[in-house]
């Protein structure tokens, strides 16, 4: 008998119990266990193979665990056992003892079974919870670990007080879309893989990268490794086709957040909000690629926060009001339509649409915004309809964020049609779109509008998807050109209106009315009427205006209006 009874019971026990505390990947406690029993039953290997299938056995086919490994085997004389599932997977595990020293006797084998039995209820457990951590923290497409896993090591790095020896990132593929039209699906797919195996395998451990969804991704990486991230995400040539050797360049943009001692870190979510502000600066910013979280930033995050909170009771408390400002025909200077524009006032005191919207378009909060707006107008014109008086068409902005709602035109005449609004007095205003699948969804909209006679106005023309392709493909009804198309101060007479001419032809040949927003002075007017444009709106006319104000407006919209002095 190669061991004392007590010395093997006491070994065993310890064994079994560490077992019952599996619940991560070969964890350490139950390592140590399986050495010592090992060294005190004189097993100099212990090997596992694992089959999927009997047709695996048959072809040798195995995935091959070594657990514990220490002095000379004698491969002789095998201890082996093997076990089939139900679901037909096969292991085989082989126990060999040393060489130096006697062979195995009756009782000593006795153990080395009942070892052989529970490590099979071992590998089996490790084997589920591998799979159950591939499928639970790895994101299977592209065979990196998932945000689930990126938080859960995040949380690690907090509880042990390391966070600060670490960089993140967030990263967004650029045109990504554009590759996988240029490649197919799945080639494009197999490049997003290797751009991210690539940067996984440049970190030290435990540096990692983790997929977001689509093309977002996080980087968690030792602050030593910041140099190597962003050169990655500046740029890595792939090939993509091995038969002719072309290639194409992937790079990101990119949120960096750096933590000093200064910054208060409690849970992954602060520097996952961190990461996610400098990554929407990033993709706001035409002049760089990526941006690096900064105290500016964190008094801007604490601001928005504050928004954010201070959101859902505003909206209770009608906080949000409507701002009507006139739009003039440059005929006969009459009020032809009016903008709704938001206000937020709390505590007497007005919020600028440019501190809160920016805030609320980072969440579902700026379509609630939206509906909002769209009743009060709606109430504003059932109210002028039902005193007599005769509306203008009222146009409202409706931000991107609606656009993969299916329900979106249906929520939009709930309103409407609630309030008993004939549908010419509504023009929806959206944006110009920035990818593929947000024009479709674009035209989708604009089209079930058009079909429901709601008129239509594109923004922004000239920034983004395709103008061409925006206004040939979809039925707009009125194309609405930025204040940068007009001459400025600065620009005295070096100003060349020949752009604005051409864009206000071409909209008036495709039966488009087109209106400039921005008017401000007289001289404004006379290059639009020069320009063959007689829909105009700005600050030169009138500001946005509280609702009272604009309906005396609307009630001499038929008289002749020029500019007030204090206009």
């Amino acid at each position: 008998m190669l061991a004392d009874v007590y010395e093997y019971s006491e070994v065993m026990e310890n064994y079994l119990l560490e077992m019952e505390k599996i619940k991560t990947f070969r964890k350490e406690q139950i390592s140590q266990a399986i050495v010592e029993m090992c060294r005190v039953l004189r097993i100099a290997k212990v090997q596992v193979e694992y089959y999927y299938s009997p047709q695996d056995e048959v072809e040798h086919k195995a995935v091959v665990d070594v657990f514990f490994e220490e002095g000379e085997a004698d491969y002789t004389r095998p201890y082996k056992a093997r076990e089939v599932t139900n679901g037909g997977t096969i292991t085989i595990c082989s126990m060999f003892e040393r060489k130096d020293g006697p062979a195995w006797d009756a009782e000593d084998l006795e153990r080395v079974h009942v070892f052989q039995k529970s490590f099979f209820a071992y590998t089996g457990r490790m084997r589920l919870l591998d799979l159950l951590d591939k499928f639970t923290m790895t994101d299977v497409p592209l065979d990196v670990r998932n945000m689930r896993f990126v938080m859960k090591q995040i949380g690690q790095m907090i509880a042990q007080k390391k966070v600060l020896e670490f960089g993140y990132c967030y990263f967004n593929l650029k045109s990504f879309s554009l590759v996988n039209e240029r490649v197919g699906r799945d080639p494009a797919t197999g490049l997003m893989k290797e751009y991210v195996h690539r940067l996984q395998n440049k970190l030290a451990k435990p540096g990692v990268v983790g997929r977001i969804g689509g093309d977002n991704f996080v980087v968690m990486f030792l602050k030593d490794n910041l140099e190597i991230v962003r050169s990655h995400l500046h740029g890595e040539v792939l090939t993509y086709n091995e038969e002719t050797g072309e290639s194409l360049s992937i790079s990101a943009k990119a949120g960096y957040f750096l933590p000093e001692i200064r910054d208060i870190i409690r849970t992954p979510e602060d520097i996952m909000d961190r990461i996610g502000s400098a990554m929407a600066l990033a993709k706001s910013r035409k002049d760089t690629d990526e941006i690096f979280f900064s105290e500016e930033m964190e008094r801007r995050r604490t601001e928005a926060k504050k928004i954010e909170n201070s959101f859902p009771e505003a909206i209770r408390n009608n906080e949000f009001k409507v701002y009507y400002q006139p739009k003039v025909n440059l005929h006969d200077y009459h009020l032809v339509g009016a903008e709704a524009l938001c206000r937020w006032i709390r505590n007497d005191h007005v919020i600028s649409p440019g501190v809160f919207i920016p805030v609320l378009e980072q969440s579902a909060n700026v379509c609630r915004l939206d509906f909002y707006m769209l009743e009060k107008v709606c109430r504003d014109i059932r109210r002028w309809l039902d005193d007599g008086k005769e509306p203008v068409r009222v146009s409202f902005n409706l931000s991107r964020r609606h656009l993969g709602d299916v329900d979106l035109l249906k929520h939009i005449l709930d309103i409407i049609d609630g309030n008993r609004v004939p549908h010419e007095y509504i023009e929806v205003e959206l944006t110009e779109t920035t990818t593929d699948v947000e024009f479709n969804d674009l035209k989708k909209i604009v089209n079930g509008l058009h079909e429901v006679g709601i008129a239509t106005s594109v923004d922004d023309f000239g920034t983004g998807y395709s103008s061409i392709n925006l206004i040939r493909e979809v039925p707009w009804n009125v194309l609405k050109l930025d204040k940068s198309f007009l001459p400025t101060a600065e620009d005295d007479k070096s100003y060349d209106s020949t752009m604005l001419r051409h864009v206000i032809a071409m909209a008036q040949d495709m039966g488009l009315e087109c209106i400039v927003e921005g008017v401000e002075t007289e001289e404004h007017v006379k290059l639009l009427q020069d320009c063959k444009c007689f829909m105009a709106q700005g600050f030169f006319f009138d500001r946005p205006m509280p609702v009272l104000d604009f309906e005396q407006r609307l009630a001499r919209k038929n008289e002749f209006f020029w500019p007030k002095k204090d206009c």
